[in-house]
């Protein structure tokens, strides 16, 4: 696998790590709610996830603290990855639409190994969830259904950085987040967005020739409709297995 748009957020962190790094921290943040998990090399969990709720209002400075507050809550970690909702350049958040406009500029990879003591990269949350989903072969999607509609698209494995469909104009003059978002959702109800959902696939289906697509998120449990051969409901724990693909990449980019 190619390496994804991410990077650590400290160089002489990353060198003091040992060679074979047992313990990765994954962090998901979403709109709603703040998930923490521990992975072992494999990708596999440890422990059980924490979750918090996510603030209002969601500035950095208040999320990182709630990170912050549940990585005390577990066992003891190596290194941390982090799924962002919005476009990351670099650990450099650029967009944040559903959380708080002074994320922009804002270097969560530096900031939150400073109140860590790890090593950190971060990635777009679907970028991330996609990471954990795909298999690698041919071109694959992701769409993840929550507070907004994330999407993320892979080529034998390799990830296409900071795929921001969700505010391109999808239908009666609405971006496909403004049509199946969760405000969305909570306008019109689970039958109508299922009928916008299954417009979404369709059009995506014909926009990128994928594959496969996978539909994940908090709101893949709303999903009352018949779904293509090709299109598969994974589950939101995916979003933090992921975690250890953002380092396993860069290693293997590195050899």
């Amino acid at each position: 696998m190619q390496p994804t748009d991410v990077q650590p957020a400290d160089a002489e962190l990353a060198q003091d790590q040992p060679a074979t790094v047992k313990k990765t921290l994954a962090v998901d943040i979403g709109g709603s709610g703040i998930k923490v998990l521990i992975l072992d090399e494999q990708g596999n969990p440890l422990g059980t996830r924490d979750r918090e709720k996510t603030p209002d209002p969601a500035t950095p400075d208040a999320v990182i603290a709630i990170i912050e507050q549940l990585a005390s809550q577990q066992s003891d970690y190596d290194r941390v990855s982090v799924g962002f909702p919005g476009v990351v350049r670099q650990g450099v958040v650029f967009t944040a639409v559903n959380l708080h406009p002074l994320w922009q500029g804002c270097d969560l990879a530096q900031q939150l190994s400073d109140r860590l003591g790890r090593p950190v990269r971060v990635a777009n949350d679907a970028d991330m969830q996609g990471l954990g989903a795909i298999s690698g072969q041919g071109v694959e999607m992701v769409i993840t259904l929550g507070t907004g509609f994330g999407t993320a698209l892979f080529t034998e494995g390799q990830l296409v950085p900071n795929l921001e469909i969700a505010h391109h104009r999808f239908r009666k003059g609405e971006t496909y987040e403004e049509q199946l978002g969760r405000e969305a959702l909570k306008r019109v109800g689970t039958t109508t967005w299922n009928k916008r959902l299954t417009k979404a696939i369709a059009s995506l289906s014909h926009a990128f020739n994928y594959d496969r697509l996978y539909l994940g998120g908090g709101e893949v449990k709303q999903i009352d409709t018949a779904l293509p051969e090709n299109v598969k409901v994974v589950s939101n724990v995916l979003g933090l297995l992921g975690g250890i693909k953002l380092w396993q990449s860069a290693e293997t980019a590195r050899r």
